[in-house]
């Protein structure tokens, strides 16, 4: 294809593109054609060369015969042609007035996340079901109402029961035999006597007691073994119960336990002491901070989830078993990750790109290879380095203006046959692009088309 016919049709495609950028750039071409310099901090200019003949140079701005816009040559020896093309170039007053925010490119610790719903549930751990080890009547219940907390060794209950009875007659038989024959024998069967109580859960200062006085205790206490929250009371007063029957359920509450489900294709993330962050909407704003405890070993075939345990303090008792959470899995830890923020991202749909500033007013895009995204900040794996600076604000009206140029810059190496280079929207203002494609147009219709085979055949 004819390349003034390709630069026709890069100009027409990029139209809108060149809309959208047209506004950066349009006061620094009046600038250079007034003054011959940009307000940027580049070096200054030595003089301008035709784009077309690089032999042909000038002292001041111009432009060629066709309409196109002179480069310019700066005192350090360079042009447009060693920088990037797509480098977007500045005013620094203007980068202020549309809001340009710059970030810096650092590393910090960075895990990816996995949101899942989550229920709060009872600490297995910490949890007692407590049965009677005898049978007997209920005489006194201490504790009479769910949800009262209780500490270690409370009474509970009062109960009678005629096996505790006999067992306490033949401990006193023993003790008064001990007593009197001080032999092995007597001894033998006072410890079988104590063993026997101890057996049945009488307290030792029950025994204690029935030692110094020698009366039979009609009544048993039974206490609590840990300090908890009575969570069900399975008995009331004057109720016969035996072993089978489950009196009290209590449950230490200060460490609560919640099981959350993960899909089978996200459980090679998960490992044991990951991070776990829970919200409940019992207490809107507030974050709980947990770990994992527990994947268990069988996967739900239905559901095609494993169940995974995590744990939380629940000191001020905020949160109730049976509630709904939403829990967010921090897996696969980064430590030193390097990291912009996620506004900082311009995705095209075929790449990925940032905008790195390279000075004042000035930035070159840059391709990169992206990681795992988390807490509002996003892994670079390539392309950035550790202290660069990235556009993480009003990029997309930057991303415009360098797409600008880039297509300017492929459409003048078409015109002249060389590789692209980077023009600045500076160098070739909307006139000049719109004078070069109507002179490609022109030149292409002048132009005759060449012979084909069946022309020659003929």
């Amino acid at each position: 294809m004819n390349r003034r016919l390709v630069a026709i049709a890069i100009v027409v495609a990029l139209g809108s593109g060149f809309a959208a950028g047209y506004w950066l750039s349009t006061s620094q071409s009046q600038m250079i054609a007034a003054g011959g310099k940009t307000p940027t901090s580049e070096p200054e200019v030595l003089f301008w060369r035709n784009p077309m003949n690089p032999a042909i140079t000038s002292s001041v701005f111009m432009q060629d015969e066709m309409g196109m816009a002179y480069i310019p040559v700066y005192t350090d020896g360079s042009d447009r042609a060693d920088k990037p093309s797509g480098r977007v170039s500045i005013d620094p007053v203007m980068v202020q007035n549309i809001g340009v925010r710059t970030a810096p490119v650092e590393q910090r610790m960075l895990a990816r996340q996995l949101s899942v719903l989550g229920r709060v549930d009872l600490n297995e751990q910490r949890l007692a079901r407590l049965h009677p080890k005898i049978s007997g009547w209920i005489e006194q219940l201490k504790v009479d109402e769910t949800g009262v907390r209780v500490d270690r060794g409370t009474i509970l209950l009062s109960i009678y029961s005629p096996d505790l009875v006999a067992a306490q007659q033949e401990y006193l038989v023993a003790l008064s035999n001990w007593e009197l024959l001080r032999n092995e024998s007597a001894r033998r069967v006072l410890d079988s006597a104590r063993e026997r109580l101890e057996l049945f859960d009488v307290p030792a200062h029950q025994i204690k007691e029935l030692n110094k006085n020698r009366k039979i205790k009609k009544r048993l206490h039974i206490h609590s073994p840990f300090e908890g929250r009575v969570i069900n009371i399975g008995a009331r007063d004057g109720q016969y119960i035996t072993p089978e029957d489950e009196i009290y359920l209590i449950a230490d509450l200060s460490r609560i336990w919640v099981n959350a489900d993960v899909f089978e294709d996200e459980l090679a993330w998960l490992k044991l002491g990951d991070r776990a962050e829970m919200r409940v909407r019992a207490q809107p704003g507030r974050t709980y901070q947990g770990k994992i405890t527990f994947i268990h070993p069988v996967m739900n075939n239905k559901s095609r989830t494993v169940q995974v345990r995590l744990e939380f303090n629940n000191e001020d008792f905020s949160l109730k078993p049976g509630m709904f959470a939403n829990v967010v899995l921090y897996t696969d830890p980064q430590p030193e990750a390097l990291v912009v923020p996620g506004e900082a991202i311009v995705r095209s749909g075929s790449r990925e790109q940032v905008f790195v500033q390279r000075g004042e007013g000035m930035f070159d895009p840059r391709e990169v290879t992206l990681g795992i995204s988390a807490d509002g900040f996003t892994q670079i794996l390539e392309g950035v380095k550790p202290g660069e600076r990235v556009v993480s604000s009003g990029q997309f009206l930057i991303d415009s203006e360098s797409k600008l140029r880039e297509a300017t810059a492929k459409m003048m190496a078409i015109m002249t046959g060389d590789e692209p280079k980077a023009v600045e929207m500076s160098d070739m203002s909307m006139d000049d692009v719109s004078r070069a494609a109507h002179g490609a147009a022109h030149g292409a219709g002048d132009r005759k088309p060449e012979p084909t085979d069946m022309d020659m055949g003929e």
